[in-house]
């Protein structure tokens, strides 16, 4: 039986939210050069690094999720120099290679939220509330 940890180690915690905050920060003091991401406020919720922090998948949204599939984009045609910044802001033994993906969460607990305030399942859930009162 092995000793592991489910999920990633503290270090790639770490160092995901390492470079999450110097993504984050970049784009809101507006370094990249590029009309599709100064018009628009882009946050970035969340980077999960590979085991060997060669690779982080970089999970946005933009505001109200407006023109996502334009900010992708724009971040992706700049992954070349957001490279870069991450890799002179943060010393890692290699420059972790970014790949951007809309971050989808927000939209599963709404959609999530839209079922449980269904009135047909509210039904249900009190009525699976009542037997367990009994």
């Amino acid at each position: 039986m092995s000793n592991q940890p489910e999920g990633p180690s503290v270090r790639l915690l770490r160092v995901g939210e390492q470079v999450r905050h110097v993504l984050s920060e970049i784009l809101q003091r507006g370094d990249v050069h590029d009309d599709v991401l100064t018009r628009h406020v882009v946050s970035v919720t969340e980077v999960r690094m590979s085991p060997d922090l060669r690779h982080a998948t970089v999970f946005i949204k933009s505001l109200l999720g407006q023109d996502e599939e334009a900010v992708l984009k724009a971040l992706r045609t700049n992954t070349a120099y957001l490279q870069r910044e991450v890799a002179t802001r943060i010393r890692l033994k290699y420059a972790a290679k970014l790949k951007f993906l809309a971050d989808e969460s927000f939209d599963e607990g709404t959609h999530i939220d839209k079922l449980l305030r269904d009135p047909k399942v509210a039904r249900d859930l009190a009525k699976d509330e009542g037997e367990a009162a009994d």
